[in-house]
């Protein structure tokens, strides 16, 4: 090589190295076939020098076999002109003879007249613990994240799919866990195969993947997630043993950077579990791009994220009165969430309590609706001794270790009655272990406090979960009773719950009562409570204890 041309590259290559951020830096003339690399990668993977003469076969030997045919067709592509660079993860073997994880994401720097020039970049050693999964020798949960606070702080679009498996328990049974481990591995291995080059795979928690993309769109994810999950469930063979894996997908497409990196986490998280929950595993994608409305809608969901980190700014409780379905006298109450800014108005929490759910911050926003009802609760206690505050909890707090002890906790702070407290598991409870619901409502009902069986018969709320799990009441879906003045399908589904519901020693409550006719009609079952319009949309507490809470004289 010419002495200009090395001038050339060297001075190209410091500034490469400028902004490597710790990274072993390379830099290829590519005309030349002559690279200028990093001392650091050198040294630690015993290359022959700092120059090299056909860099990119000598590395070729250092990257594992099974990666190496994917990294070659790269390198060559390159050459010809065929790509603008690559952004790959493989195993390479360091001087000591073992192999640490590297991902190498390298540009394309053409000439005046578009011809590759020069190839650079720089490639990342994920030799810590911390970073790389032991089991699947994929990077990790925490290089996840890292990799998606880079996307942000660097404005780089990208897509995100996670995928995972359900009832991989069963195999643990059937096998055992070290071939439980090998599905685990072999799933590893396919996935980083099919994504080779157009996609960083990372192993997450338990069975779970992700991927993230910056080439592949939301649809073409999708149609390669569809080609997986059918080669998973026929005949994936592990260790000479077929078995049929069943998957779930999330996606999100990341091209708003006005918001956050952990929004944009929750909202693949409830992604995946639409997939899970409600689509038989076909893949949920949550894109941004598309209108601006959805756009709105994740800005106003970081918004709302962030007034919980400060002290759950803008979140108010509105309730709606449960009243006595014989006497009409308020019986209790459910406390409603809502939340308003200046900017956005009032948010119904149906725009954001899904999502939300799937947020590390959300367990901090359920503790404050725990304790603000409380408070609000000692304030009907005068004149009502013996309503009951109704809760609804969600499964990310029954999933705390702690939670229980943290709601008695509240209890002693606030000097709310545990008895006068009901908490309601909602639907979306379902996807809990059951026995772990078992334990954790009976340590609720060892404390005095009440437990409702919310939805019931929209899916969570089934038979076999009222046989399974001691409850207080049962609380009947509107979907049953909108047409019960007329209904004789909804007039036999009210009268079966309730004598079910009775045959448990459960009081039943309905909801949706709309007018003086379906309360009528509702007094002929076993039903306790009714609640719905009729009585009162969910109001303000000031405004519900004007309502219930007057004073005698102005009564009569």
């Amino acid at each position: 090589m010419n002495e200009d041309r090395k001038k050339r590259l060297d001075a190209l290559f410091e500034s490469f190295q400028i902004i490597a951020e710790g990274k072993y830096v390379f830099l290829c003339d590519i005309a030349e076939d002559y690279s200028r690399w990093s001392k650091r990668a050198v040294d630690f993977f015993g290359l022959p020098s700092n120059y090299m003469q056909n860099a990119g076969n000598i590395w070729a030997e250092h990257v594992h076999p099974e990666d190496r045919e994917g990294y070659l067709k790269s390198i060559d592509d390159i050459f010809q002109g065929k790509q603008n660079g690559h952004d790959m993860r493989y195993r390479a073997l360091d001087k000591d003879g073992k192999y640490v994880v590297c991902t190498c994401r390298g540009v394309v720097i053409r000439d005046n007249e578009g011809n590759p020039e020069y190839f650079g970049g720089a490639i990342q050693n994920h030799d810590q613990l911390s970073y790389i999964d032991n089991m699947t020798g994929l990077p990790s949960l925490y290089e996840f994240f890292e990799d998606l606070r880079a996307m942000f702080s660097k404005k780089n679009k990208g897509t995100i799919l996670k995928v995972g498996l359900n009832t991989f328990a069963n195999i643990n049974v059937i096998y055992g866990y070290t071939f439980g481990n090998s599905v685990l591995r072999e799933l590893g291995t396919l996935l980083r195969k099919e994504f080779n080059n157009c996609g960083v795979v990372y192993r997450m928690d338990g069975t779970k993947f992700a991927i993230i993309s910056h080439t592949l769109s939301a649809e073409q994810l999708k149609t390669m997630y569809k080609r997986i999950q059918l080669k998973v469930s026929h005949r994936f063979t592990v260790e000479g043993r077929n078995v049929s894996l069943s998957m779930n997908a999330g996606i999100v497409v990341v091209d708003n950077f006005d918001i956050n990196s952990e929004v944009v986490y929750s909202c693949l998280k409830h992604t995946y579990y639409e997939s899970k929950n409600h689509k038989l595993g076909e893949a949920v994608i949550f894109e941004d791009t598309l209108t601006d409305d959805n756009r709105l809608y994740l800005e106003k969901l970081d918004v709302i994220r962030s007034s919980i980190a400060n002290n759950c700014q803008g979140f108010y409780l509105c309730y709606q009165p449960i009243m006595d379905a014989h006497t009409e006298e308020l019986k209790g109450m459910e406390a409603l969430i809502r939340w308003r800014s200046e900017r956005y108005g009032t948010v119904p929490p149906v725009q954001f309590i899904s999502v939300l759910e799937q947020d590390i911050l959300f367990p901090e926003l359920g503790r404050w609706i725990l304790r603000q009802a409380m408070l609000d609760g000692r304030r009907l206690l005068d004149k009502y001794p013996h309503f009951v505050m109704n809760v609804n909890l969600s499964y990310t707090q029954l999933e705390q270790a702690n939670f229980v002890s943290e709601v008695v906790q509240l209890l002693a702070e606030t000097g709310f009655p545990p008895e006068n407290l009901c908490l309601e598991i909602t639907e979306r409870c379902r996807i809990l272990d059951l026995e772990l619901l078992k334990r954790m409502l009976g340590m609720f009902r060892d404390h005095g406090i009440k437990v409702a069986l919310d939805d019931f018969g929209t899916g969570f709320s089934s038979l076999g979960i009222l046989r399974e799990v001691t409850v207080d009441t049962v609380k009947i879906d509107r979907e049953y009773v909108k047409d019960v003045e007329n209904s004789k399908s909804d007039q036999s589904t009210v009268q079966f719950i309730a004598n079910l519901a009775d045959s448990f020693s459960a009081a039943v409550c309905v909801e949706g009562v709309e007018s003086a006719e379906m309360r009528d009609c509702l007094r002929q079952y076993r039903v306790s409570s009714l609640q719905g319009y009729y009585y009162s949309r969910p109001i303000p507490m000031e405004d519900f204890l004007r309502k219930y809470c007057r004073p005698a004289e102005e009564e009569e």
